[in-house]
C-alpha cells in the first residue's frame, strides 16, 4: 500500500499534518513535563503545610472546628487554582521515634532538598528531614488503620502513590511524618493539548488546501496541455495565465515554447511536402526514361534504384505525417486486423505465421498500425527468412510480436536501431533493401497510439518486436 501520496497537494498535505503532529507532540511532552514539576511541587508544599501547622502530636482542634463550622453553613469547599491538580485530603500527622523505611523505599534528595527550603523560609528549626515515595497500599500506617483505609478506598486513591515527609525538629527526639496521596492526573490538560491540535489542523489544513489548488490547478491544466500537445503535435489556444506569478511565467513561457514548436513543426511538414513533390516528378520522368534503356540488366538496377528512392523518400514522408492526422481512433478487432496482413504475406507466398488469437478490440488508427506491423513483418522476412506473429494480452497492454529466426542485433545497439536512417551489421546492407525508418515508422506508430517499441533478442536466436499499446 501506498503511503506517501503521488501529487504535490498530497504530499504538501501530508508533511504539513506530519509536521504538526511532530510539534504537538513535543508540546504535549513539554506540557506533561511541566504538569509534573507542578503537580510535585504542590505535594511537596502540602506536605511542608502539614510540618509546619502541627509542631507537636495534638490535632489542631480550632482548624478542623472551623472546617466543621463551614460545612454547617453549606459553605463550598475552596476549589484548587485552575492550573493545579486536585489533592486528595490530607492524612494526619503521624509522631514516631524513627520513621520506618521499607525495603523498597529510597530516600530523594532532591525533594529533601526543596522541602528543607520551604521549611526553613517559614523559620520551622530544623534538625534532620526524611522525603522517600511508596505505594498506598504498602505503607503500614494506611495499613494499621481501618478508618483510613475505608476513606483511601472511598476517595480510588488504593492503587497511587505516596509522598512520606518526615521532620526531625532540632532539640527534638520525635518525628513528625506527614503522607500526601499522589493526586489524579489532570485530564483537562489532555483535552486542551487535543482541541489546540484539532483547531490549529482544521485551520493549516484548509488554509493550505486552498492555496494548493491555487498552485495545482494551473499545474494540472498545464500538465493535460503537454501531454495533448506531444500526442497530437497540434497547438491550441494559448492557456490563461493563472495563479502565482511563478506559475503565470511558466504558462506563458510554455505558450510561447507550443507556439514555436508548432510553428516548426509545420515549417518542417512543408519543407518535406515540397521536398516530396519536387523529387517524385523527376523520378516519375526518369521511371519513363528508362524505358528506352535496351539493356535489359541495366534498366533493371536503374529501375530498382528508382523504386528504392521512391521506398525510402515515401518512408519519410510518412514519418512526418505521424500523429498528424486529423482522424479519430476507431475500436478495432486487433485480431481481424493482424490476420489480415499476415494473409497478404502469405498470398505473396511468405513465410508467415499467426499464432492463435482471441478477439481483442482496441481503439487505434487502422491504417497506421496496419503499416507498422507490415514494416515489422517485412524486417523479419529481410534479416531473418520467417516471420512469426503473435497478439497476446497481459492484463495491463496488449501486445503484437513478430518474431524471427536471423542473426539478432547486439545487446549494445537495440536503441540504436530505432534511431532514423540506422541499420545493423554488414548483413543488413542496403543490398538487403530498407533506408533504416522502418523501425523508426514503427516506433512513431506506436508512440502516436501511447504505446511502445520494444526490441529483444530470443534466447534460442532471432529477434523479437513487440508493439505494446496500453488497454487504458
Amino acid at each position: 500500500m501506498r503511503v506517501w501520496p503521488r501529487s504535490l497537494r498530497g504530499q504538501v498535505l501530508l508533511a504539513a499534518t506530519l509536521a504538526l503532529l511532530l510539534a504537538q507532540g513535543i508540546s504535549a511532552l513539554l506540557l506533561y513535563r511541566a504538569a509534573e514539576n507542578r503537580r510535585d511541587g504542590v505535594m511537596l508544599n502540602a506536605a511542608a503545610f502539614q510540618l509546619i501547622r502541627q509542631p507537636d502530636e495534638r490535632i489542631s482542634d480550632r482548624f478542623e472546628e472551623a472546617k466543621r463550622e463551614r460545612r454547617n453553613r453549606g459553605e463550598p469547599r475552596m476549589p484548587p487554582p485552575p492550573d493545579l491538580p486536585r489533592m486528595p485530603r490530607p492524612l494526619r500527622l503521624e509522631w514516631v521515634g524513627t520513621p520506618s523505611q521499607l525495603p523498597g523505599d529510597r530516600r530523594d534528595s532532591d525533594r529533601e532538598k526543596e522541602l528543607r527550603s520551604l521549611l526553613a523560609a517559614q523559620g520551622v528549626p530544623i534538625g534532620e528531614v526524611m522525603v522517600f515515595e511508596r505505594a498506598v497500599a504498602a505503607d503500614p500506617y494506611i495499613s494499621a488503620n481501618p478508618r483510613i483505609q475505608r476513606r483511601i478506598l472511598r476517595d480510588g486513591l488504593q492503587d497511587r502513590q505516596l509522598l512520606v515527609a518526615a521532620l526531625r525538629r532540632e532539640d527534638a527526639t520525635s518525628w513528625a511524618v506527614a503522607r500526601v496521596p499522589e493526586p489524579r492526573i489532570q485530564s483537562g490538560v489532555r483535552r486542551t493539548i487535543v482541541f489546540q491540535t484539532l483547531v490549529i489542523f482544521l485551520v493549516l489544513v484548509t488554509s493550505l488546501f486552498f492555496l494548493l489548488r491555487r498552485i495545482t490547478r494551473p499545474l494540472a491544466t498545464l500538465t493535460e496541455r503537454t501531454e495533448r500537445f506531444a500526442a497530437t503535435r497540434q497547438a491550441g489556444d494559448p492557456l490563461p495565465a493563472e495563479g502565482p506569478d511563478d506559475i503565470q511565467r511558466l504558462i506563458v513561457a510554455h505558450n510561447a515554447m507550443e507556439a514555436r514548436i508548432a510553428a516548426l513543426i509545420d515549417e518542417k511538414d512543408v519543407m518535406l511536402g515540397a521536398i516530396g513533390h519536387d523529387l517524385k516528378t523527376p523520378l516519375t520522368a526518369l521511371r519513363v526514361r528508362i524505358e528506352s534503356v535496351e539493356d535489359e540488366a541495366e534498366r533493371a538496377k536503374m529501375a530498382a534504384g528508382i523504386e528504392d528512392i521512391t521506398r525510402s523518400l515515401d518512408d519519410i514522408l510518412s514519418l512526418a505525417r505521424v500523429g498528424k492526422n486529423d482522424d479519430q481512433a476507431e475500436p478495432t478487432d486487433l485480431a481481424a486486423l493482424t490476420a489480415s496482413v499476415v494473409e497478404e504475406f502469405e498470398d505473396m507466398g511468405e513465410p508467415v505465421t499467426l499464432a492463435d488469437t482471441s478477439r481483442l478490440v482496441l481503439p487505434v488508427h487502422v491504417t497506421w498500425l496496419r503499416r507498422a506491423l507490415r514494416n515489422l513483418i517485412s524486417n523479419a522476412l529481410r534479416y531473418g527468412n520467417e516471420a512469426r506473429v503473435t497478439l497476446t494480452d497481459d492484463g495491463e497492454a496488449v501486445i503484437l510480436g513478430v518474431e524471427d529466426s536471423g542473426p539478432g542485433i547486439p545487446e549494445d545497439r537495440i536503441a540504436d536501431m530505432l534511431e532514423p536512417f540506422t541499420r545493423g551489421e554488414a548483413s543488413r546492407n542496403r543490398a538487403t533493401g530498407g533506408a533504416g525508418l522502418g523501425l523508426t515508422l514503427a516506433r512513431a506508430i506506436a508512440e502516436q497510439h501511447a504505446g511502445q517499441l520494444i526490441l529483444s533478442n530470443l534466447p534460442e536466436g532471432g529477434l523479437r518486436a513487440e508493439i505494446r499499446l496500453p488497454r487504458g
